[in-house]
């Protein structure tokens, strides 16, 4: 009992089922995501891409895809900190290099379209930490984890059953 006279329960409340499962209907679809991705992934430095992965997913409420992306940058040796203070790394930026900051701050631009277009001095900034071949492969990374972040906030995509290397 707490001081207050009420019981605390510890008990998890239980988890929502999905609403679809988008994969299984539309297989062709999912199929090229997945070409897509793995496309994505190629000339981005892995703990750059997992970043971006999981900020894209914090902003987009993706509890899938952060529950996913966390856990691989766990598995590959990314900081518990790094992590937890991504969601507030203007306040943290001591977390990361100038080159993750400006991928940080790209993602955000190209996930939150609501000011209507990615501002030039972002760009920028961007531009000067990556070389055009880079920035195109970051960019792609980037729009790549957005549309799965509307696969699974859309669908209602269950996390907690993500096993890293699965």
């Amino acid at each position: 009992m707490t001081t207050n006279g009420t019981h605390e329960s510890k008990e998890r409340l239980p988890e929502h089922a999905p609403r679809l499962d988008w994969a299984k209907l539309a297989p062709e679809a999912y199929k090229a995501m997945i070409r897509l991705d793995t496309a994505a992934g190629q000339g981005v430095e892995p703990t750059l891409l997992n970043l971006v992965k999981i900020r894209a997913s914090q902003l987009n409420h993706c509890a899938f895809c952060l529950d996913m992306h966390s856990k691989d940058a766990l598995a590959a040796g990314e900081s518990a900190e790094r992590i937890i203070q991504l969601d507030a790394w203007t306040e943290s930026r001591h977390f990361y290099t100038a080159k993750e900051v400006a991928a940080i701050e790209l993602t955000e631009a190209i996930t939150v379209l609501t000011d209507g277009f990615v501002p030039d001095e972002v760009y920028a900034r961007a531009a000067n930490e990556f070389d055009e071949t880079e920035l195109a492969r970051l960019i792609v990374a980037i729009t790549t984890i957005n549309a799965w972040n509307r696969f699974g906030v859309s669908t209602r995509m269950v996390p907690g059953h993500h096993t890293p290397g699965a």
